[in-house]
């Protein structure tokens, strides 16, 4: 199928990719709009990938008050120079991560930062809940391993379904803002504060 000024327009509103990358898609797609988006979004998660090891040094601090004063949160999110940081689409990004945390109140940023004996004691716990449900050792071994996991959805920010969208985690919300900006993005630090809490 001949791909036309018009799709190309249309995919370009639906993704923000560059004009190029989306003729590209439109090609190899076959002027399939559905599944040209997809790999747009495959592709920039590669490039999101390549982007990972460069410094982001630059960035600024994103917030979120919820509506009735009680929970409040603060972001440091990173990206490689300040000329993106300012950004509506950046600090949009950073906003919408604060608003997440408030809603979605993770206690890490990434696997990395949860204590190993933490993790050690849940898998054990996980394993034993497992073998009392009857599992043989082996079944029981992979369900501990899967239910690990979701563990890390709960508490850890990068492994957590994004609140506006659970198809996606946040991981894959900064590596999509990673390829459309094209600098590499980090969640550094942040704190919640809820009432009570």
């Amino acid at each position: 199928m001949a791909v036309t000024t018009e799709m190309v327009k249309k995919l370009r509103a639906m993704t923000g990719a560059g004009m190029m990358d989306v003729k590209r898609a439109l090609d190899d797609t076959n002027g399939d709009l559905e599944k040209a988006a997809e790999l747009l979004r495959e592709r920039g998660i590669a490039k999101a990938d390549k982007k990972a090891d460069r410094e982001a040094k630059e960035g600024l601090i994103g917030s979120y008050i919820h509506h009735n004063g009680k929970i409040a949160v603060i972001v440091e999110v990173n990206c490689e120079t300040d000329f993106v940081a300012r950004e509506a689409s950046f600090q949009e990004l950073a906003r919408n991560i604060a608003m997440h945390i408030a809603m979605a109140a993770p206690t890490y940023t990434r696997v990395e930062e949860v204590p190993a004996d933490a993790v050690e004691e849940e898998r054990t716990a996980l394993l034993r809940q497992a073998k009392e449900e009857g599992k043989p050792e082996n079944v029981a071994d992979k369900i501990a391993n899967g239910r690990i996991q979701k563990w890390f959805s709960e508490i850890v920010l990068l492994e957590q379904p994004y609140v506006k969208d659970d198809k996606k985690t946040i991981d894959e919300l900064v590596k999509e803002a990673t390829a459309t900006l094209g600098e590499n993005i980090q969640i550094g630090r942040f704190s919640r504060i809820a009432i009570g809490e």
